[in-house]
């Protein structure tokens, strides 16, 4: 995405519209943001009083499959750049996929200690459910499978494998117990409630990165609020919260 467009696009709309009590956006985003991206939405909503906001959040794959058909979302924010680059090549996006965070993943328990542990110690018998999200539209799913995968445990693994919709599912799913461990985001394990029990990170040399990317949609090319809130996501408040919850910004790689 050229900032350089959204900064001149904003200033010739000028900012009246942004006191319409019409105003509305609709922003979809992968499961991995959602602690973040709600901490991010409170500033914005200061800022912005008037603005109906209302947020989506799932699995990546299946977000791009419902724009692809048609669904009304603004903003997409993927956790695979992948399904934005798709978007904006079949016409579905009009702006450029940006990257806005490299994303990690970890393994995390309520049960147990998970700060020391490593994926070969997730073959123990005492661990007998591992949560992930569904590789197949879940970006970080895949990725959890390629690092178990990098480290030969993946046939081994499979019968405790318990797949989830996505991340923010796996992660529930091993807070509730219902799995003894999750490969979860790292965001996810930094919010307070998750914060209280350890988590040891995942070498991102086993995988491959979780390149983040947003565009703004079909849909949303003709509402100012989908360009104000990405230029936002790339101002230094936005940033440092990401920080905050574990993502790796660009410019700091």
């Amino acid at each position: 995405m050229n900032l350089r467009r959204l900064l001149i696009l904003s200033l010739c709309l000028g900012f009246g519209w942004i006191a319409h009590a019409e105003s509305s956006l609709t922003i979809a985003a992968a499961a991995d943001l959602r602690f973040a991206l709600d901490d991010i939405l409170s500033h914005y909503r200061a800022q912005q009083p008037n603005a109906r906001i209302e947020v989506i959040y799932g699995s990546s794959g299946k977000m791009t499959t419902q724009i692809l058909n048609g669904a009304p979302y603004d903003i997409f924010f993927s956790a695979d750049i992948a399904f934005p680059e798709r978007l904006y090549r079949e016409g579905f996006a009009v702006t450029e996929p940006n990257v806005y965070a490299i994303g990690r993943i970890v393994i995390w328990s309520r049960r147990q200690d998970a700060s020391n542990m490593t994926l070969k110690d997730l073959l123990h018998p005492a661990i007998r459910r591992i949560a992930i999200a569904q590789p197949a539209h879940a970006p970080y799913g895949l990725r959890a499978q390629e690092a178990l995968q990098s480290t030969g445990i993946w046939d081994e693994i499979q019968p405790k494998l318990v797949f989830a919709e996505n991340i923010a599912h796996a992660a529930q799913m091993a807070r509730s117990e219902a799995a003894d461990v999750g490969i979860i985001a790292l965001s996810l394990a930094r919010f307070p409630a998750l914060a209280e029990h350890g988590y040891a990170l995942i070498d991102d040399a086993l995988h491959n990165p979780l390149t983040q990317g947003f565009v703004v949609t079909r849909h949303g090319r003709d509402n100012p609020l989908a360009d104000d809130f990405a230029i936002f996501m790339m101002e230094d408040k936005a940033r440092k919260i990401m920080r905050q919850f574990g993502f790796v910004l660009p410019e700091d790689e």
